[in-house]
């Protein structure tokens, strides 16, 4: 089945079936199983969500949370499919980019009432800015737990054994820019070793690149959502810089290669600081966070953010909503920002966040985490985006061969998916 309609009629199955979610809300002593999908299997994400719905069932005793984690590469997929057979999970975590999907559907529980009525809770110190996406008509149907920036983590380990200078050298020469970057990836490519990774892109999820071509001034598409702009300047010029950086300096692993930063062998990676969780615990290489290098256009920021809702369809919707209201409490938010940096305004401080990150420097929280939230944008959403990411993923096969034609690629690019964004 096209994976593309079948997240379609998932959530349009969902919006039909909300009447039934009302009438299935279990009594107080019934005994409730939830469910959640998340795309994390990292062991210290997992045991902190338990402890987090240990804590609930204290006062909910009938209540038992469970965590079912999906892959990430192919989460919504995986997700949708559960939905439309008929076992779709009580609540679950959804990507910014399909994030107008599930709220325009009416696939998702409105979770305002029951936040507000939360003891203590205070949804008005939560930023606007990060609750835009997740909202409709002044409703909320996700909540933003993670507002997380992109950002460089670096092995100076072998950037130094490759005779390249560091990131934080760079920064302190005011040279922290993509070309010195690449410069830098590619000293240590040309020792067999990994340049820079854009973690989770292997040439299939395309939006991650975002975090290169926002510093070319460069958009897939216009404000507003109804043009194509891929075929533009900004973006031909920060795609070419991307295929020499593969092809040409081997600063970039290619097609197939598979290259563990995390294991030590690869000089950067591209990625949320959620990640740092990934790092090893008996440190066998010095390790740095920076922010994103400047590009063409100048400095920039990118963030990417995950929402948690409950499906309308679940027979203990009311029961989920009252467990995101706990899990997203103003405590628990500040032990989850010690992987997913909250939208909550007191913990985006300095002393907040040093206490929840002990792995980070201060000035690491400063200039990356802070200042990324406060300054990023979102990495691009829009609706059907599944069939516009599977369009333009097709599509970018071409770019990612030694003779690309960058420019008449993106050009062809922009005609298949024109249509699909003026729905």
């Amino acid at each position: 089945m096209n994976k593309n309609r079948t997240l379609k009629s998932a959530i349009a199955a969902l919006a039909l079936t909300v009447p039934l979610a009302w009438s299935g809300i279990a009594n107080a002593q019934d005994a409730i199983n939830l469910r959640m999908t998340i795309w994390s299997a990292a062991e210290a994400h997992l045991k902190l969500f338990n402890e987090i719905a240990a804590g609930f069932k204290k006062d909910h005793p009938n209540v038992t949370v469970t965590f079912e984690s999906l892959p990430f590469d192919s989460y919504t997929t995986a997700l949708t499919t559960q939905i439309a057979g008929g076992n779709a999970p009580d609540m679950a975590w959804i990507f910014e980019t399909t994030a107008y999907d599930f709220v325009n559907s009416g696939a998702l529980y409105p979770l305002t009432d029951t936040l507000k009525a939360t003891p203590g809770y205070n949804l008005d110190e939560v930023s606007a800015t990060a609750t835009e996406r997740w909202q409709k008509d002044g409703t909320l149907y996700a909540y933003p737990f993670s507002t997380s920036p992109f950002a460089v983590f670096v092995n100076n380990d072998l950037i130094k054994a490759a005779g390249a200078k560091t990131p934080a050298e760079l920064i302190a020469a005011g040279e922290w820019t993509w070309e010195n970057a690449i410069a830098t990836a590619s000293a240590v490519g040309q020792k067999g070793k990994g340049g820079l990774i854009v973690r989770d892109f292997n040439y299939q999820i395309w939006q991650n690149l975002t975090s290169i071509w926002n510093g070319f001034g460069a958009a897939p598409w216009s404000a507003d959502g109804k043009t194509c702009t891929m075929a533009e300047k900004p973006m031909v010029d920060a795609l070419t810089f991307v295929h020499d950086a593969i092809f040409k300096q081997k600063a970039i692993p290619g097609p197939g290669e598979n290259v563990d930063f995390f294991a030590g062998n690869a000089a950067m990676t591209i990625t949320q600081i959620s990640r740092a969780s990934l790092l090893p615990k008996d440190k066998p290489f010095s390790w740095d966070l920076v922010p994103l290098p400047k590009g063409p256009a100048g400095d920039y920021a990118l963030i990417g953010q995950a929402g948690i809702g409950v499906m309308q369809s679940g027979k203990n919707a009311k029961t989920a909503a009252e467990f995101i209201a706990y899990m997203t409490n103003a405590e628990n938010s500040a032990k989850l920002s010690q992987f997913f940096p909250s939208a909550r305004k007191s913990l985006l401080n300095a002393e907040v966040l040093k206490k929840t990150n002990p792995l980070l420097s201060q000035e690491q929280i400063d200039k990356v985490v802070i200042a990324g939230i406060a300054t990023g944008k979102v990495i691009p959403g829009h609706t059907g985006f599944a069939q516009i990411q599977q369009t333009v993923r097709s599509g970018l096969d071409a770019v990612w061969r030694p003779d690309a034609d960058v420019a008449g690629t993106l050009q062809t690019i922009c005609g298949q998916i024109g249509p699909l964004l003026k729905r």
